[in-house]
């Protein structure tokens, strides 16, 4: 691997383990809910499966405790799909199904944790909605399913609502949800102590230029700054954030100048010191795009690197910013990345793992 950083003593610049859960698509109950292990000191990464026979895990996140799981199971029916939560033993990395509940909308697609982790959110992509659970020893309360209306101009794709990413926002007064069918970002209020906890904010929502696709968003660590990927036109959309009142600053576009081809860009992360941007592209792209960070919340384009397989819907990068995992759906593969703190540029390591269809990760160290 490259190190970025010769002159740092190797025990200082790097953890000795990371850990992430991964999430998949299932294609067998032998498969399910995987945690991968990357151990740089002895260059090797691995992955094992700890909750077998969950359906389309396509979405996992944990407890800052590290002691709860949760997943999505995306999946349909009468209804929708459904969200589960483990009882997570760290010390043996094992997984023990606490409850599973519907979801009230088909294809649940994204999990989010209000910041004192009494609610779990869950976004319905198929549904068009979302639904909010109150959590009591890792059992979950259905409290309010809230259903968007709209469409927009891309028949096929957004003749109705798709809710694909359900943000808390830092201050912890509110909600982001990216919808890629109405073409908008709305804002809702979060009052932990009311009966129906999430209302539409002053400011309800923010439209994106027609058909561009709201995927997932991120919110820069001040607050002030979001983060969205306009999945259909491959874009990464800039937009101010103030007192819950937003509005549009900057398009940066994902592929490169001359570029033909399917496009379908997928997760944005931020660095972890607010410094650089980075947004996957899936189609005929399969790359990632890193942008620089202005002292305005703008983007100024760094870099472009192929991710090393097909359908790269998902990456994570390590909480010291060393590294950056990147999974490939199509290619059934996850490769490591080196990441340059300073000018935010990854290079490609000769780490790889085969994985049955990777497509989220979540950090636990």
């Amino acid at each position: 691997m490259t190190n970025s950083c010769d002159e740092t003593p190797q025990e200082e610049k790097v953890a000795s383990k990371y850990e992430f859960l991964v999430g998949s698509y299932t294609d067998s109950d032998q498969e399910g809910i995987s945690l991968l292990t990357f151990n740089p000191e002895e260059n090797l990464i691995a992955t094992t499966v700890i909750a077998a026979g969950v359906k389309n895990p396509s979405f996992v996140i944990s407890n800052k405790a590290q002691t709860l799981v949760f997943s999505v199971q995306e999946t349909g029916g009468e209804n929708g799909g459904q969200v589960s939560s483990f009882k997570f033993d760290r010390q043996n990395n094992t997984l023990e199904l606490l409850d599973t509940k519907e979801s009230f909308g088909n294809s649940p697609c994204y999990l989010a944790l209000d910041p004192k982790e009494e609610f779990l959110v869950v976004g319905n992509y198929s549904g068009g909605n979302f639904s909010a659970y109150k959590i009591s020893s890792g059992m979950l309360e259905h409290v309010q399913t809230i259903n968007h209306e709209g469409q927009s101009i891309v028949s096929g794709r957004q003749d109705n609502p798709h809710v694909h990413s359900v943000v808390f926002h830092p201050n912890g007064n509110q909600m982001l949800v990216g919808d890629l069918g109405t073409d908008k970002i709305f804002i809702y209020d979060f009052n932990p102590t009311y009966a129906v906890p999430f209302n539409p904010a002053s400011q309800p929502y923010i439209e994106v230029p027609p058909g561009s696709g709201p995927r997932h968003l991120a919110v820069h660590p001040d607050g002030k700054t979001v983060y969205l990927i306009h999945e259909m036109s491959a874009e990464l959309g800039v937009y101010s954030y103030d007192a819950g009142k937003m509005a549009r600053k900057q398009v940066a576009q994902l592929a490169g100048e001359g570029f033909i081809g399917n496009v379908g860009a997928a997760e944005v992360r931020i660095s972890p010191d607010g410094k650089f941007v980075y947004a996957s592209n899936r189609g005929d792209a399969n790359d990632i795009t890193v942008f620089a960070i202005g002292s305005d919340g703008n983007l100024t384009f760094v870099d472009r690197v192929a991710t090393g397989g097909e359908t790269p819907r998902n990456f994570a990068i390590t909480k010291d910013g060393e590294y950056l995992i990147a999974g490939n759906q199509g290619s059934n593969n996850i490769i490591l990345f080196d990441r340059d703190q300073k000018t935010g540029k990854l290079i490609k390591t000769d780490l790889s793992v085969s994985t049955n269809k990777p497509v989220y990760f979540f950090g636990l160290n």
